[in-house]
């Protein structure tokens, strides 16, 4: 019995750091959430005292927050808000204080759908949006909508303009998911009509 359970441990080890380690580099390439103008925050204190407070990123990319005033968040990760928040909190204002920050929702980061489409214009963009999803937050197509006739114009960076990228989604609703691309803030959508 105890040779059986030995032998499996042997075989699962390896597998269980392969998935591991293979989650990690999957994980490594995504881009944390940076903070902009518009974007609405809750802070919430636990320890010592219970407070929650939601807050908008004002146009110079502040906030205000509890026992320290104002703080420039603008470009900054949740993850290095709270950890400035919690560093001010223990300098002096509150004894082991426990935060929590949450983005709530972000209005700083906006795409553009236009064409056959049926809701064209500007949306809010979330986290892990593909050019479909993209769509499908705008109605889907129109009756005269193409599939594989949408291209998305990036904002070049650094000088005037866009660059085009042309999305097949007819292959990608067809199971091909390298097709799809992600949806960039400033991204417009173009959805064209069908050729007859």
């Amino acid at each position: 019995m105890n040779y059986h359970i030995s032998f499996l441990l042997i075989i699962l080890y390896p597998l269980t750091i392969f998935s591991i380690i293979g989650s990690a580099e999957t994980n490594k390439g995504a881009v944390p959430y940076t903070v902009g103008i518009g974007d609405i925050i809750e802070i919430k204190i636990s320890e010592p005292e219970e407070s929650t407070d939601r807050v908008i990123v004002s146009p110079d990319g502040l906030i205000t927050v509890p026992y320290i005033g104002s703080v420039r968040v603008e470009g900054w990760t949740i993850k290095q808000i709270k950890e400035y928040i919690l560093k001010k909190l223990s300098d002096g204002y509150l004894n082991y204080p426990i935060i929590s920050v949450y983005l709530i929702e972000s209005r700083s980061r906006k795409f553009t759908i236009s064409g056959q489409i049926n809701k064209p214009g500007t949306y809010t963009l979330g986290e892990k949006t593909t050019v479909l999803k993209a769509i499908s937050i705008a109605g889907g197509f129109t009756k005269f909508g193409s599939s594989s006739r949408v291209k998305v114009l990036r904002p070049r960076k650094g000088r005037p303009g866009y660059n085009t990228i042309k999305i097949d989604l007819k292959s990608v609703m067809n199971g091909n998911s390298d097709a799809d691309i992600m949806v960039q803030p400033g991204d417009i959508i173009v959805v064209s009509s069908s050729l007859f």
